[in-house]
């Protein structure tokens, strides 16, 4: 997938240091860090992939030591279910009872809305990995919170690159909640020649995308040029379905950004397609992640994906910041 745009690196080191030192981990033994993220739920795989990279993170960073200043780091995992009532109860236990010292998390945006607030009212930091929607930090955010993840902007801002074409016609299809809406908007935002002539947003539990595919290929087929659906899609779902009601008719591409691996291996039925994507991990040529990618296959036999990068950023950023 050309184009591909990476702001890994960045991230960690703005995070770590725009992260306030934690000083009050230092009156105690220990350092508490809560994770609250969707262990089950839609966004289950992401999830996991980024309490994954979150440990192997803080390995890294401490030397295998899973310390900072002699303080033993404890990680608390809380289980949000990708629903923004349950993580907002969460997070107010884990920082009024098990009096963690940070937070990071989560993995919906629609639960990262619904947990700003907490932090607020508790005077803790979160640090927001991985979920996206450009709000989190922007019209909702307060000075409790910060984030290593990407964002609505910087997926659509890439993207744009490789899709905002002379005589090109654009619908878009996106999940409707805070994910897909955040980042239809960034898109349209960032497209500056090419025509969007309808949006398309569909529930987050999908399973049937024919009637939406129908008024997306009513909106498109009888535009000149070239047409394409940009797909912003998490979790359950498979919306490359609509691929199924032969687009190729109407002269239609689909076009995406990046993914977790097992989901990108339907790209290969799009020959040809282009976008962007925030970590494929052959792709970053530094020390941080040759040791993820070398530890990842040691460990599990298999490539770090998507979201352990994501994971892995926040936990150097926590320690960066402790450290100080």
């Amino acid at each position: 997938m050309p184009h591909a745009r990476r702001f890994w690196l960045s991230a960690i080191a703005t995070a770590a240091i725009a992260l306030p030192t934690l000083a009050f981990a230092q009156a105690k033994g220990e350092i508490r860090i809560a994770h609250v993220y969707s262990k089950t739920g839609p966004l289950e795989a992401y999830g996991k992939q980024t309490a994954t990279g979150f440990m192997m993170g803080l390995d890294y960073a401490t030397g295998g030591t899973m310390s900072v200043a002699g303080k033993k780091l404890v990680v608390i995992e809380k289980d949000d279910q990708g629903k923004p009532d349950v993580g907002k109860s969460l997070l107010a236990a884990a920082y009024g009872d098990d009096k963690a010292d940070i937070a990071v998390g989560p993995t919906s945006s629609g639960v990262a809305l619904a947990l700003l607030p907490v932090a607020e009212e508790y005077k803790k930091i979160l640090l927001v990995e991985p979920a996206v929607a450009d709000s989190i930090t922007g019209d909702k955010w307060n000075k409790y919170i910060f984030r290593t993840g990407r964002n609505s902007s910087q997926d659509a801002i890439s993207n744009a690159v490789a899709l905002d074409k002379k005589d090109t016609v654009i619908a878009t299809l996106a999940q409707d909640y805070a994910f897909g809406r955040d980042g239809v908007k960034a898109f349209k935002d960032a497209v500056k020649t090419a025509k969007i002539v309808h949006e398309e947003y569909l529930p987050t539990n999908t399973t049937d995308f024919t009637a939406g595919a129908q008024r997306l290929i009513d909106k498109l087929k009888d535009q000149p040029g070239r047409k394409v659906i940009f797909i912003i899609w998490a979790g359950a779902g498979n919306p490359f379905k609509i691929a199924d009601l032969d687009l190729k008719r109407y002269g239609i591409e689909i076009a995406t950004g990046g993914n977790i691996l097992p989901a990108m291996a339907s790209y290969k039925n799009f020959p040809g397609m282009e976008g962007a994507t925030y970590y494929y991990f052959g792709i970053p040529k530094n020390p941080v992640n040759e040791w993820l990618v070398a530890n990842h296959y040691k460990q599990f036999k298999a490539p770090p994906d998507f979201f352990t990068a994501g994971g892995m950023s926040a936990a150097i950023a926590v320690v960066e910041a402790l450290k100080k």
